[in-house]
């Protein structure tokens, strides 16, 4: 019998290992950066054509390389970062496997240009598919010139799975953010189709993290910096009045790298328990400088799963310096950072914990005797008489509903209390004499189908408008309502390729912009009946969930915009409603298909039976 076992071609083997290092083009950035970096470049370069499927190409000054090592770099396992197995636990670079090169030169075509600074004369090299098909020497600047080309040319099975243009531009974005945050003090500049995405001077770290994230960033950050033993941490946290339900930009970096932590994101999360709302989040950018001898990057080819040596004490300091740093602003008591890793609180998380919304009366005068505990009046129906209504509580559906509630045509209920049998008489009567009861400010409890009802306010709220914006968008789009004060706002790169690509769907929900340049983008319209709205905050959302649901087959991108809408235009949890205020929404929901869903699957309405209650007082 023939011996089946033998070794594979390094043609091959290098195909196989790209399939870990090399996913995408944005993996192609994210190593030729850190190269970049690593030869000590502080001025880097990157562009990619058609969102880096057709070229990426990066352009350093750094130390370049000779003509021996120019060859060299693109063997499996060829580094210059170490020399044994002891040197993977004292790193003081981005990389240390020789992978990266040989991997990309085995999926696509490649060209090198460099020449060390001392040199007269440097090194071109071409190389498809691992095999060296070019190497001469040419004149050129100091420094490295890589050109790659047609990723996975010679594989078509994984050039089929690349995805649209724009997202893997999105994910160039990404890798590029996650390390032009971590150098302030290198120059670098992104480019896509010869069109600028970034141009980022060399500054501090807090320019630096306004100059990725957007100009919004400027006056939302609280400083963070703590030093100890065991870490030292430095950097950003979010104002609490700046929190935000998506679209946190939260980054964790170890020694200038980027990582992922859900440990660690749990104690700034913690942190903040007690000073923004339930669901909400925060951004943050946080640096911890570690002895490399206390942590493990050698665990996975990306090199952003990291393994630390002592993660609760690390845990106990980042969840402390950021309640410090909270503290001095005046949200919630100091730490004393004189106490021991040990002593240090660590706060129970209470994840149904709701916060209170406080609610304010503008027209409210203290010098006037006439206010109560109650609004007064002031007879406001004399003076426009053509105003008046025989019912007393339209006003409440303008309220609730907004201007789109007479647009949306009344269906039949689809709920009867038992003893009605289908009369309609008998319906009219049980729901005049039907009772609402509001608990904790957040449910709204009633009886439907001969049972108990139990409402979720805020979602019950959320179906209704979302399927008022939906008919509205159907009908053509959202009329919309001019800015007597045009605002400015602020779109970080990545936001602006977002609403580049979903544009009209913007202009559909209502939204009027004008580009004034460098991200900043002028509101002249909003959609109507949605006045005094915080729709900076509301257009960031939008965006943020078109760009997660781009690719989601749940929702398409119109209904994940009006979903944003509704959820942000929604009564709150906290908001205490009227007899009439509930009555209506609770009218409006059961008259709508499948009321007891949002849009996004969560649930609205449980009803206990007789029989449940039975169970519990047996």
């Amino acid at each position: 019998m023939n011996d089946v076992i033998h070794l594979l071609p390094d043609s091959v083997a290098n195909q196989i290992a790209a399939g870990e290092v090399v996913q995408r083009p944005a993996s192609i950035v994210k190593e030729m950066v850190e190269n970049s970096i690593d030869a000590g470049a502080d001025d880097i370069e990157v562009r990619a054509i058609d969102g880096g499927k057709n070229c990426v190409q990066v352009i350093d000054n750094g130390c370049g390389m000779s003509e021996t090592d120019a060859r060299m770099a693109f063997e499996r396992h060829a580094t210059s970062k170490i020399r044994d197995a002891k040197d993977i636990y004292q790193l003081t670079t981005m990389g240390f496997r020789g992978e990266a090169l040989a991997s990309i030169a085995a999926v696509a075509q490649v060209e090198l240009t460099t020449r060390r600074p001392d040199d007269e004369i440097g090194t071109f090299i071409q190389i498809e598919g691992a095999k060296v098909v070019d190497q001469k020497p040419v004149a050129c600047p100091a420094g490295s010139n890589f050109s790659v080309r047609n990723l996975f040319y010679n594989i078509p099975v994984r050039r089929k799975f690349l995805k649209k243009t724009q997202t893997e531009l999105n994910n160039i974005i990404q890798d590029f953010e996650r390390i032009a945050l971590v150098y302030p003090d290198v120059k670098m500049r992104l480019f896509h189709n010869d069109t600028p995405v970034f141009n980022l001077d060399r500054t501090n770290l807090k320019n630096r993290i306004v100059g990725v994230c957007g100009k919004k960033m400027e006056d939302a950050l609280l400083p963070v910096a703590a030093e100890t033993s065991i870490v030292n941490v430095l950097g950003f946290v979010g104002k609490p009045e700046c929190s935000k339900k998506k679209g946190a930009r939260q980054f964790f970096f170890v020694n200038g790298r980027f990582m992922k932590h859900p440990y660690f994101h749990s104690a700034v999360e913690r942190a903040f328990d007690d000073v923004v709302q339930g669901g909400d989040h925060v951004d943050y950018f946080i640096y911890l400088d570690i002895d490399p001898q206390n942590l493990d990057v050698n665990v996975h080819p990306t090199k952003t799963e990291i393994k630390f040596e002592n993660e609760q004490i690390i845990w106990q300091v980042i969840n402390a310096c950021v309640r410090e740093a909270i503290g001095k602003y005046n949200a919630v008591p100091t730490i004393d950072f004189n106490k021991s890793a040990d002593d240090i609180y660590i706060p129970v998380m209470n994840p149904g914990k709701e916060m209170k919304m406080t609610h304010t009366r503008s027209s409210f005068n203290p010098f006037d005797k006439t206010h109560d505990d109650k609004p007064s009046t002031y007879n406001w129906e004399a003076l426009y008489p053509d105003s008046q209504s025989d019912d007393k509580n339209d006003y409440k559906e303008v309220v609730l509903t907004g201007a789109l509630s007479n647009q949306v045509p009344e269906q039949k209920s689809l709920w009867q209390d038992e003893g009605s049998n289908g009369n309609d008489n008998a319906d009219a009567e049980t729901e005049e004499n039907r009772k609402y009861i509001n608990v904790n400010e957040r449910y709204i409890v009633t009886t439907l189908n001969g049972g108990l009802g139990v409402v979720d306010q805020h979602r019950a709220h959320v179906k209704i408008l979302f399927h008022e914006y939906m008919e509205r968008m159907k009908g053509g789009h959202i009329m919309s309502q001019g800015m007597l004060f045009p605002e400015i706002i602020h779109l970080s790169a990545a936001e602006e390729q977002t609403l580049q690509q979903i544009e009209q769907d913007v202009k559909a929900l209502g939204f009027e912009l004008t580009s004034l340049g460098n991200g900043a983008y002028s509101m002249n319209g909003i959609p109507s009946g949605m006045e005094g709205r915080d729709f900076d905050k509301l257009l960031h959302g939008i965006l943020c969930v078109a760009a997660e649901n781009r690719n989601s087959l749940v929702l398409d991108v119109r209904e994940s915009m009006a979903l944003t809408m509704a959820q942000h235009s929604a009564v709150g949890y906290g908001q205490k409603l009227t007899h009439a205020e509930m009555k209506h929404i609770i009218h409006r929901l059961m008259t709508m298909n499948n009321p007891f869903r949002t849009p996004d699957g969560k649930l609205i309405v449980h009803i206990f039976q007789q029989t449940d209650f039975d169970r519990l007082f047996k």
